[in-house]
């Protein structure tokens, strides 16, 4: 179905596909581009020796699912879509991983954390360098006219979001241009934005107990003091806005709708898939979801234990407290799902329909059997705990 947008005689008209994919998915990844510029500044890749145990975890997570992917559909048309089952889910794990309730250690939650960020961050790069079509040099002129503009609001102090917007769609037309993928502008935006609040003249917190106090001790009823009072809740507004640093405050704001609105959308407008119009005969389509179902389901946890075991075996890194050899076993199972990014690659590996529905296909039985397993591995676990911290009978 096509939808535009005319200015006069001007007029942008695209399939209510793109609009989906291309436009509300870059909020998705503006939220995603947060989390990792919160990771960097204060999280678990805030320093080289935090960073780097699940840094290699999940490079051990993206390659083995590549291998066996390509292993299983070499030299055959499926195999552009390499990339599928290298990709975590983010909110679909950690979901998982807090259906087991507060028996499991919050560093297990954290590690999984770092560990679906990173994912997602190479999950980005692989997008950029191998499923974008031939680069317009003239797009980067474009969007880096909007990173201007978005630099220059910053040098300014303004910090209200809707001020961005207008940069930030220049950013979009850039990479729209350019033959990147356009998502990639919710990338960069996000990476652009600030973990400090915007200096002002007093914190936050006096600003508050001035304001409040000015308006509790005055008459305001007056209407000789309504201006002054108008000014005193617009400092207000400015005070409550800048308690928290924008990358949080923005994050905050736009996770319901891309947890609760996007994902879904895109889910319901991609995942769909019509069994009766998939022939896994034809031009090895089997093996693409074979290969898929691999990757994700054996390539997921064994790459992500084997390279964490190598690490820790070399003396590079060592274990967060909490965390044992069985729940790195438990974020490997739940880091197969791979359900919106797996999807997405996927889009873009394959205009074959009947490829696109096999990849489909093995991304939502991957998942479900990497969840499932997940989730009896996780009860497992958890029981056998609970067993051990009973009192032996006297």
């Amino acid at each position: 179905m096509p939808l535009s947008i005319s200015l006069g005689a001007q007029s942008f008209t695209q399939p209510l596909h793109f609009w989906i994919n291309d436009v509300l998915m870059t909020v998705f990844f503006l939220v995603v581009g947060m989390e990792v510029k919160r990771e960097l500044h204060e999280g678990s890749l805030s320093s080289l020796r935090q960073a780097m145990l699940p840094i290699a975890a999940a490079g051990g997570g993206v390659l083995l699912p590549a291998i066996i992917y390509t292993a299983l559909n070499l030299n055959s048309p499926g195999q552009n879509g390499w990339a599928i089952p290298t990709a975590t889910d983010i909110a679909f794990a950690v979901g998982l991983l807090a259906l087991l309730g507060r028996s499991v250690p919050s560093n297990v939650r954290v590690f999984l954390l770092a560990l679906a960020i990173i994912d997602d961050v190479v999950a980005i790069l692989i997008i950029a360098l191998f499923y974008s079509g031939g680069l317009d040099l003239s797009g980067f002129l474009v969007a880096g006219v909007g990173i201007c503009m978005v630099l220059a609001l910053q040098r300014m102090g303004i910090g209200a979001a809707y001020a961005y917007v207008i940069p930030g769609a220049v950013v979009w037309i850039g990479l729209l241009m350019t033959g990147a993928h356009p998502t990639l502008a919710g990338v960069v935006l996000g990476l652009m934005t600030p973990v400090i609040p915007v200096r002002l003249r007093e914190k936050p917190m006096d600003m508050l107990s001035r304001i409040v106090g000015d308006l509790t001790g005055r008459d305001s009823s007056a209407s000789s003091e309504v201006e002054q009072m108008c000014e005193r809740l617009r400092e207000l507004r400015l005070a409550q806005r800048e308690l928290m640093p924008p990358v949080v405050r923005v994050q905050t704001a736009l996770h319901p709708w891309v947890a609760f609105g996007i994902m879904p959308i895109f889910a319901l407008a991609n995942a769909g898939i019509t069994l009766d119009g998939i022939d896994l005969t034809v031009d090895g389509a089997q093996w693409v979801t074979l290969g898929v179902i691999a990757g994700l389901v054996i390539g997921k946890p064994l790459g992500i234990v084997g390279m964490t075991w190598l690490m820790v075996r070399l003396g590079l890194c060592a274990l967060p407290a909490g965390v044992s050899w069985a729940g790195i076993w438990l974020l490997g199972l739940f880091a197969g799902v791979g359900f919106t990014m797996s999807i997405f690659i996927g889009m873009l590996a394959f205009s074959d329909p009947n490829l696109l529905g096999a990849a489909k296909l093995g991304v939502l039985l991957g998942s479900v059997v990497a969840a499932g397993l997940g989730l009896i591995f996780g009860a497992m676990l958890i029981r056998r705990r609970n067993q051990n911290a009973q009192p032996t009978p006297a």
